[in-house]
Order: structure tokens, then C-alpha cells, then sequence
């Protein structure tokens, strides 16, 4: 058990990939309730603020609700533990991974430091991510109703508050008596 101990811990620092990321200007730092995954004010606030718009991640929105820890390379201006984001939108960078919200852009940057002025100074800048679980206290899974749903003739369901780093590819609903 000891001589394992060195190779768990040694593999909790490893990030995955490496890309770069920009941000974009929205009222309060935080998202944009216009995302494309569909999640209305939702996606504004959700992880209080720390969202993210993405490209190739957005899987065409199965990657919608996906947690990311995101953290810039430049040690001088970064923190060493970056941001966790949640995909809420598509959107499209100059080959960025990452659209980040300003407020999880500026949580990217080294506390005490001018570290956040240089960041927004920069626009793009080069980071490392990793997929990682999605934490919501109180919640597991929900199913909202899209605010763009018309009873009785159209029902949208936006699934939110996802627990875990599993993508939800299809649902399937059916009446009370259904059987398969």
C-alpha cells in the first residue's frame, strides 16, 4: 500500500491536453443566457459563474453540461489549480478549446498578484485542461422544461445539475403503462 500511495498521488496533477483559451464580456461576469446547449439563465449562473463556451468538446451537445478543470501554463501570472468550467454554449475561437466566461477567465490568474490584468491583457492564452467530475450540492440530476416547450404540441427538456464526468448521449421517456 505505501509504494502506491507515490503513484496515486503523482497522477492527481496530470492535465490531459493542452490548448489555448480566450474569454468574452457578459453584465456580471458571468455566461450568457442565450447558449446554445439551452439552459436559459441557468447558464448564467450555474457554478456560479465558471462557464464556458467550447468547439471541439461540445460533441454536438452531448458535450453540453461537461466539467472541465482549466489552468493556464504561464506560472508567473496562473494558478496552479486553474478553474473548473461547465460547458454551456458553442462557440468558436481562434483554435481555442476554450470561450471562458471573464469571471472563470480571471479565476484563472495567481491570487495577489496583477496576474488577472495580464490574462485579459493577453486575450488568448495557453492552458492545460482535464475532464473532471461535476459536483452540485444538493443535486444529482434534473430535467427542466425548456422555456421554448408549446403545450401540448412540443416538449423540450434541457437535462441539468449532472452529476459525475459521463455524458448523457440519448433519453427516453415514456407514459406511466409503457412497456419495452
Amino acid at each position: 500500500m505505501v509504494l502506491l500511495l507515490p503513484a496515486i498521488y503523482a497522477t492527481r496533477d496530470v492535465f490531459t491536453y493542452s490548448s489555448r483559451a480566450t474569454y468574452y464580456g457578459s453584465d456580471n461576469s458571468h455566461g450568457t443566457p442565450s447558449g446554445t446547449c439551452g439552459y436559459g439563465q441557468f447558464g448564467r449562473t450555474v457554478n456560479d459563474g465558471g462557464v464556458t463556451g467550447v468547439s471541439r468538446l461540445y460533441k454536438n451537445a452531448t458535450g453540453c453540461g461537461a466539467c472541465y478543470q482549466v489552468r493556464c501554463t504561464s506560472s508567473q501570472y496562473c494558478s496552479k489549480d486553474g478553474v473548473n468550467v461547465v460547458v454551456t454554449d458553442y462557440s468558436e475561437g481562434d483554435n481555442t478549446d476554450f470561450i471562458l466566461s471573464s469571471r472563470a477567465y480571471e479565476r484563472l490568474a495567481r491570487a495577489g498578484t496583477k496576474g488577472a490584468k495580464e490574462l485579459f491583457g493577453r486575450d488568448i492564452i495557453d492552458v492545460e485542461y482535464r475532464r473532471v467530475s461535476c459536483h452540485y450540492t444538493g443535486y444529482n440530476l434534473m430535467f427542466k422544461v425548456h422555456e421554448q416547450s408549446k403545450y401540448p404540441n412540443y416538449l423540450a427538456l434541457v437535462v441539468i445539475y449532472v452529476a459525475g464526468k459521463n455524458d448523457i448521449t440519448a433519453v427516453e421517456l415514456c407514459q406511466e403503462d409503457c412497456i419495452h
